[in-house]
C-alpha cells in the first residue's frame, strides 16, 4: 500500500538508488572471493533495517521502499522470473543441457519431493507451532525451490567447471519448477481442496508437461517468426523478450501451468535451434542486452529481498519478542535444509554418478552446499502471508507471519554463508585448480605474448609526428609478461616422460583444435558459407566429439555422417507414389545438405590445423592430433567427389549462393567503411545499405536452385537413347519410369528374370556376382552411360550379376517388352543393342583388359576396332594372336566341350597372364575357353576385339587425349587434315555435295548407330536431330542381303553394294596412320578401306573363316568414302578423302 505522503515517483528513485548500489558492489567486490549479490543482500536488509527499524525512516527513499516492499508477490514474480528464467537457460550450452539432463531430472523431480517430505517430516515433528501436515508440507516444498537466480549468479561470479555449472544450474531451473508445482499442490490443499491420489497424479502430470508443452510451442512459433526477419537487431531482441513474458504470463494465468517450466523449456528450445539465428552484431547485441537484463534483475531482486527480510522481521517483533525462540528453530531450520540437501544427493549419487558425465564426492559436495535460496521461495512465502490475511478460516495470519520469517532466515543464511564461502570448498577441494598442462600452455602462450609485443613494438615504435618510443617504459606497463627469466619450454616437452602426461597432452591438443573448428564454423555462419540448420549440425558434432577426446581420436566426422548419408526412409520415398519432381526435391535439398557439411567440415579442418600448427610449432602431439584431423576428412572429400561427378548442379548452385552472399556483404561492409571515412554521407549510406540489404533478404528467400536436366535431356544424352531415331525412340520412352536410388540400392539381383534394363544416367554402380570370380577385377564399377541388363532382356536368360548402387543414382527403367519391340524394328537396331549389351559383359569377364578403359573408350573400341557376325552351323571360327571373341547367342564345340553364352573365346596360344588367369584356374571357370578353333553347333552370334599393343592402347589414348586441355602449341596438320571440318562448330556450315552425306544419309548406313552414341557419349545431345530422321528397313531384306558376301553374315562393318553410297567407317587418325605404316606396300589400298573389315573367305569346300592379324579386307567399289575421325572424345571432325591418294 502506498502511504501518505508517498508518490510514486518514490518507487523510482528507490530503482536507481539500488542500480548504484549495485554498480558499487560490483565494481568494489570485483576480484574478490564475496558475490556480489551477497553484498546486495546485506544492503537490502540494512536499508530495511533503516526505514522498518527507526522512527525517521528515510524519507522519500524509504516511502519508494515501502512501495516496493508491499508490492504482490505473484507481480514480483512476474516481473523478474521471466527474465531471469530466459537469459540463464538460453545462455546454456544445449549439449551440456542433453548429457546432464538426466541428472538435473533426478534432483528436480524425485530430489524435490525427497526434501519435501524430509523438510515437512522434520518441521511438523520438532517445531512447536501445531501446523497440520498439509501446512508442513507446503513449508517443505518451498523451502525445497532452489533458487536459480542465487545459483546462477553464484556460479557466474565463481567460475566453476562447466559440467558442474550446467548440472547446478539446469537443476536450479529444473527444481525451482517442481518445487513451484509441489507448491501450488499443496497450497491448494491447505486451502481445503481435496485431492486423492489420481487427481494428485493428473495435475502434477498436467502442470508440469503442460508447461513443456507450452514452452515449445511459443519456441517453434517464435523462432519461425526469426526466420522471416532479416538484419534487424531491435526486432529480433524484442521478440526475445516479449515471448518469454507472453509465455510466463500464458502458461500461469490461461492454462494454469507452471510459467517457469514453460520460460525454461522455451529458453532451452531457444538455445537448441536459434542461437545460429543470431549473427555478427545482432548476436553480440543479443549478448549484451540479456546480460544487462540479468543483471539489472538481479540487482533489484536481491536488494528488495533484504528489503522484505527486515520487514518480516521488523514489522512483527513483538510476535518475536513472545517467540524469542523463533531465532534458535531458524537456526535449526538451517541446519535441516542443509542435512536435507545431503540426504538427496547422497541417495540419489549411486545414479548421478551413472548418467550423464558422472560426478565424483567433491562436485556431490560441492553441489549440496550450492543449494541456495532466494527471492522465488520469499516470493512464494509472501503469497502464503498474503493468503492468511485474507478473511479464510484454513491459515491464521501467525502461520503467514512465520513463513515470511523463517523463509527470509532461510534466504538470508543461505546467501551469506554458503554463498560467501562457495568459491573457498572449491579452492579447498581443488575443483577450481588448473591442471599442470594447462599451466604449462599458459607459461608458453606468456612468451608467445611477449614475442608478439616485440613485434608490435618494432612496428609501432616511430613514426613521423611523434618520433620514437622507449622499450623499457613499454615492459614496465605489461606487468603480466614479468617473471620470463627462463627459457622458453614448448608445452609437450614435459620432464617426465610417462604415459598420462602424454594422454593429457593429446587431449589438451586434440580440445584446442576442436575449439578452432568450432570458431570456423561460426565464422562461416557469418560468411554466409553455411545455413543456421548446418551451423547447428556442424556444433552439435564438435560437442559429442569434445566428450570423446581422452577415449578417441577426433571423432566428430561421426556425428555428421548420418546426415550425409541419405536416411532409410528415403528408400519407402522411392517406393512410394510420390511425384517425381517432389521425390527428386527432397534427393537434392538432401545432397545440399551433405555438400554444405562435407565443405564446412573440410574448411574448417583445415583452418584449425594451420592455427595450430602456427600456435605449438610441429611438435610430436601436434602431428598426431593434425593427422587425425586430415584423416577424418577423407569420407568428406570422397562425398564431394560423388556428387561433382553425380550431380555436379548442386556444388554450382551452393558456390554460387556463398558467392553471392560473399559479395554483397563485402559491399556492405564498402558502404559503411565510406560512411566512417566521410566519404559518403549518412543519407546516402543508408539509401545504398538499404538497396543491399534488400538484395540479401532476396537471396536468403529466394537462393540459387539447383537447375536439374530435364528427364528428357538425360535421356537424349545416355547413349542407347540419343543413338535411335525419333521414330523408335519416343514409344520406347513412353513407359520410361525415372528414379534416384541411394547408394547400397540393389538394382538386380544375380539369378533373377530380366524385367527390362537400367539406363544409368548419373552415378556409379558395382557388380559383384557368385559364379564370375572378381578377385581379378580392379574396380568392379560401372559408370554413368552405362546400359545394365541388356544383354539379359535380349537373350532372356537370368541376370548374370548383382548390381548395387555405388553412390547417389540417377537412372531410368526400360520394360523388357519395350526392348524387345525395339529389337524387332530394324535389323541394324538390333546390331547395336548387341554391341551395347557386349559393353557390359566384356568388362565383366575380362576385368584385366577392359576395365581400364572409360566407358567413352570402349566405345571407340566398339566403333573402331570391333566386328560383330552370325555364323551358321558347320562354322569353324579360329582367332588370331591379338583378338578375343565374346559368344552372345548360339552354341560352340570345342574338344567336345559345349560352349554357351555368354562366353569369353580366346586363341590357344594366348597369354593368360595377361587376362589375370592362370592355366590351372582356366579348368575352374565356365565362361573362359581357350582353342585352335570353335566348331558352331547352331546359329551363333559373337563379337571380336582387336586388342593388338600398342596400337590399341595408343588409339584408346589419344582417343581420350583432349578430354582435358593440354599446354602447348597446336598441333600441325598433315597433308590429310588440309580441308577438315570440326564438328559440332562447322559441320553444319558445309555444303552437302556429293561426298558430303546428310545425317539422315549417314543414318541408313550399318553401324551408324556404334558411332552416333559414340559421339553422344562425348558431346551429350547437341547433335543435330536429322540422323533420328532414317527410317527402319524392312526385316525381310537382311537375309538376302547379307547372303549376297557370305554364308556367314558379317554386319559391322559390313561390305556396301556396288551402286550405293560407301558407308560410314568410324576410326582414330591413330590407328589409321599406324596401319599405313604398317601396311604391305606391293598393292596400294583403296583410300576408302575400312578400319576393321570383314574376315577373309572361306576356304573352297568348307564353311571356315580365320581372322588375321591385321583384319583387313580390300573393297572394290568406287565412290568417295566418309570418314569420321575420333580424334578425341573434344574433337569429331568429317572428311573426304584425299584425290590423289
Amino acid at each position: 500500500m502506498e502511504e501518505a505522503g508517498s508518490s510514486p515517483d518514490d518507487a523510482v528513485l528507490f530503482f536507481g538508488v539500488s542500480l548504484v548500489l549495485g554498480i558499487g558492489s560490483r565494481h568494489l567486490l570485483r576480484g574478490t572471493r564475496v558475490p556480489y549479490t551477497v553484498a546486495l543482500l546485506v544492503l537490502g536488509f540494512a536499508l530495511g533495517g533503516l526505514e522498518y527499524g527507526t522512527k525517521h525512516g528515510l524519507g522519500k527513499l524509504g516511502a519508494g521502499i515501502r512501495i516496493w516492499a508491499a508490492i504482490n508477490p505473484d507481480l514480483l514474480l512476474a516481473v523478474f522470473l521471466p527474465a531471469l528464467l530466459f537469459e540463464s537457460s538460453f545462455s546454456m550450452e544445449v549439449h551440456q543441457i542433453k548429457k546432464c539432463m538426466a541428472q538435473m531430472m533426478l534432483l528436480a523431480i524425485p530430489g524435490v519431493v525427497l526434501s519435501t517430505v524430509l523438510l515437512g517430516s522434520a518441521v511438523k515433528l520438532t517445531f512447536p507451532y501445531n501446523w497440520n501436515w498439509k501446512t508442513s508440507f507446503l513449508f517443505g516444498g518451498l523451502l525445497s525451490a532452489t533458487d536459480p537466480v542465487a545459483v546462477v549468479a553464484l556460479l557466474k561470479d565463481l567460475g566453476a567447471s562447466k559440467k558442474l555449472s550446467t548440472i547446478i544450474e539446469g537443476e536450479s531451473l529444473m527444481n525451482d519448477g517442481t518445487a513451484i508445482v509441489v507448491y501450488q499442490l499443496f497450497y491448494r490443499m491447505v486451502l481445503g481442496k481435496t485431492f486423492d491420489a489420481g487427481s494428485i497424479i493428473k495435475f502434477l502430470t498436467e502442470v508440469s508437461l503442460g508447461a513443456v508443452a507450452l514452452g515449445l510451442a511459443f519456441g517453434i512459433a517464435s523462432v519461425l517468426w526469426l526466420g522471416f526477419i532479416f538484419n534487424d537487431t531491435i526486432i529480433e531482441i524484442s521478440l526475445t523478450l516479449a515471448v518469454s513474458y507472453i509465455a510466463f504470463f500464458t502458461a500461469q494465468d490461461a492454462f494454469e501451468v507452471s510459467g517457469v517450466l514453460a520460460v525454461m523449456t522455451l529458453g532451452m528450445f531457444y538455445a537448441a535451434f536459434a542461437k545460429t539465428a543470431f549473427k555478427g552484431d545482432s548476436q553480440e547485441s543479443l549478448h549484451h542486452f540479456w546480460e544487462m537484463i540479468a543483471y539489472i534483475a538481479n540487482t533489484l531482486i536481491f536488494i528488495l529481498s533484504g528489503v522484505v527480510i527486515a520487514d518480516g522481521v521488523l514489522q512483527d517483533n513483538i510476535h518475536f519478542e513472545r517467540h524469542g525462540a523463533s531465532w534458535g528453530f531458524l537456526l535449526l531450520l538451517y541446519a535441516f535444509v542443509l542435512t536435507a540437501r545431503a540426504v538427496v544427493v547422497t541417495v540419489l549419487f549411486p545414479l548421478l554418478r551413472h548418467f550423464g558425465y558422472g560426478m565424483d564426492v567433491k562436485e556431490a559436495t560441492v553441489l549440496v552446499w550450492s543449494g541456495l535460496r532466494g527471492a522465488v521461495a520469499l516470493s512464494l512465502s509472501l503469497s502464503v502471508k498474503r493468503a492468511s490475511d485474507a478473511d479464510q478460516p484454513y491459515l491464521r495470519s501467525e502461520v503467514g507471519t512465520m513463513f515470511v520469517f523463517f523463509t527470509g532466515g532461510i534466504v538470508f543464511l543461505t546467501l551469506i554463508v554458503n554463498g560467501s564461502t562457495t568459491q573457498f570448498l572449491l579452492h579447498l577441494l581443488g575443483l577450481g585448480k588448473l591442471s599442470a598442462t594447462k599451466l604449462r600452455v599458459l607459461k608458453y602462450t606468456r612468451y608467445e605474448m611477449q614475442n608478439k609485443a616485440r613485434e608490435a613494438f618494432g612496428d609501432l615504435r616511430d613514426d613521423e609526428e611523434l618520433g620514437p618510443a622507449d622499450w623499457v617504459t613499454v615492459k614496465k606497463y605489461i606487468t603480466c609478461l614479468n617473471n620470463l627469466e627462463d627459457e622458453q619450454a614448448h608445452p609437450h616437452d614435459a620432464p617426465d616422460k610417462d604415459e598420462n602426461v602424454h594422454t593429457m597432452n593429446l587431449r589438451d591438443t586434440r580440445v584446442r583444435l576442436l575449439n578452432g573448428v568450432q570458431a570456423a564454423y561460426w565464422e562461416m555462419l557469418e560468411e554466409g558459407r553455411i545455413t543456421q540448420s548446418t551451423a547447428n549440425i556442424l556444433m552439435r558434432s564438435v560437442d559429442e566429439a569434445m566428450d570423446l577426446v581422452s577415449t578417441q581420436s577426433l571423432c566428430d566426422w561421426k556425428g555428421l555422417r548420418s546426415n550425409v548419408q541419405f536416411p532409410k526412409y528415403y528408400r519407402f520415398l522411392q517406393m512410394s507414389r510420390l511425384p517425381r519432381r517432389v521425390v527428386t526435391y527432397f534427393t537434392v535439398e538432401r545432397l545440399e545438405l551433405g555438400c554444405y557439411i562435407c565443405a564446412a567440415f573440410l574448411r574448417a579442418h583445415r583452418i584449425a590445423r594451420r592455427q595450430l600448427h602456427d600456435f605449438l610449432g610441429d611438435s610430436e602431439i601436434a602431428r598426431i592430433v593434425i593427422d587425425e584431423s586430415t584423416a577424418a576428412g577423407e569420407e568428406a572429400k570422397k562425398f564431394l567427389e560423388d556428387v561433382r561427378l553425380t550431380f555436379p548442379q548442386v556444388l554450382h548452385a551452393l558456390k554460387t549462393r556463398q558467392v553471392t552472399y560473399a559479395v554483397l556483404t563485402h559491399l556492405s561492409e564498402y558502404i559503411q567503411d565510406l560512411g566512417k571515412t566521410g566519404l559518403l554521407e549518412e543519407k546516402e549510406m543508408v539509401h545504398l545499405d538499404d538497396a543491399l540489404q534488400t538484395d540479401l533478404k532476396k537471396l536468403k528467400r529466394n537462393p540459387p536452385l539447383a537447375k536439374m536436366p530435364r528427364v528428357s535431356e538425360l535421356l537424349n544424352t545416355h547413349p542407347l537413347v540419343g543413338a535411335l531415331p525419333a521414330a523408335v525412340r519416343d514409344p520406347l520412352l513412353s513407359g520410361t519410369k525415372e528414379t534416384i536410388k541411394v547408394h547400397g540400392t540393389i538394382l538386380y539381383s544375380e539369378g533373377s528374370r530380366p524385367t527390362g534394363i537400367w539406363l544409368v544416367s548419373t552415378g556409379i554402380v558395382k557388380w559383384t556376382s557368385q559364379r564370375l570370380s572378381t578377385r581379378h577385377s580392379l574396380d568392379p564399377i560401372l559408370s554413368h552411360g552405362s546400359t545394365l541388363g541388356l544383354y539379359e532382356a535380349l537373350v532372356g536368360k537370368p541376370y548374370i550379376c548383382d548390381i548395387i548402387t555405388e553412390s547417389v543414382v540417377h537412372c531410368f527403367f526400360i520394360e523388357a517388352e519395350k526392348i524387345e519391340q525395339l529389337r524387332q524394328s530394324d535389323p541394324s537396331i538390333e546390331d547395336f543393342l548387341w554391341q551395347e549389351s557386349a559393353l557390359v559383359i566384356a568388362r565383366i569377364f575380362l576385368p584385366q583388359i577392359f576395365e581400364k578403359m572409360a566407358m567413352r573408350e570402349m566405345r571407340v573400341l566398339i566403333s573402331e576396332r570391333s566386328t560383330m557376325n552370325i555364323y551358321i552351323k558347320g562354322e569353324d571360327i579360329e582367332l588370331g594372336h591379338n583378338y578375343v571373341c565374346i559368344l552372345l547367342e548360339g552354341f560352340l564345340k570345342t574338344n567336345q566341350t559345349l560352349i554357351t553364352p555368354p562366353a569369353v573365346l580366346l586363341p590357344s596360344n594366348t597369354d593368360l597372364n595377361v587376362f589375370g588367369l592362370q592355366s590351372s584356374a582356366m579348368n575352374h571357370i565356365d565362361y573362359c575357353y581357350t582353342a585352335p578353333s570353335y566348331q558352331v553347333e547352331a546359329r551363333a552370334r559373337a563379337i571380336l576385339f582387336d586388342i593388338r599393343s600398342p596400337e590399341a592402347e595408343s588409339d584408346m589414348q589419344r582417343s581420350a587425349s583432349l578430354l582435358s586441355p593440354k599446354l602447348g602449341p597446336p598441333r600441325t596438320q598433315s597433308k590429310e587434315h588440309i580441308g577438315l571440318l570440326r564438328w559440332p562448330q562447322s559441320f553444319h556450315h558445309r555444303s552437302r555435295g556429293p561426298g558430303n552425306p546428310s545425317l539422315a544419309e549417314i543414318g541408313k548406313q550399318p553401324g551408324s548407330f556404334s558411332a552416333r552414341a559414340l559421339q553422344v557419349s562425348m558431346y551429350g545431345s547437341m547433335m543435330d536431330d536429322e540422323m533420328h530422321t532414317a527410317q527402319p528397313r524392312p526385316r525381310p531384306d537382311r537375309v538376302e542381303a547379307n547372303q549376297k558376301h557370305s554364308s556367314s553374315y558379317p554386319k559391322v562393318p559390313s561390305r556396301p553394294l556396288s551402286n550405293t553410297r560407301p558407308l560410314l567407317s568410324v576410326r582414330s587418325e591413330g590407328s589409321n596412320m599406324m596401319k599405313r605404316k604398317s601396311a604391305p606396300a606391293p598393292a596400294p589400298a583403296p583410300a576408302h578401306a575400312p578400319a576393321l573389315a570383314p574376315f577373309p573367305a572361306l576356304a573352297a569346300g568348307r564353311h571356315h573363316r580365320a581372322i588375321t592379324e591385321d583384319g583387313n579386307l580390300s573393297d572394290e567399289s568406287t565412290g568417295e568414302e566418309v570418314i569420321v575421325r575420333v580424334d578425341s572424345p573434344s574433337m569429331l571432325a568429317f572428311q573426304p578423302p584425299s584425290q590423289g591418294n
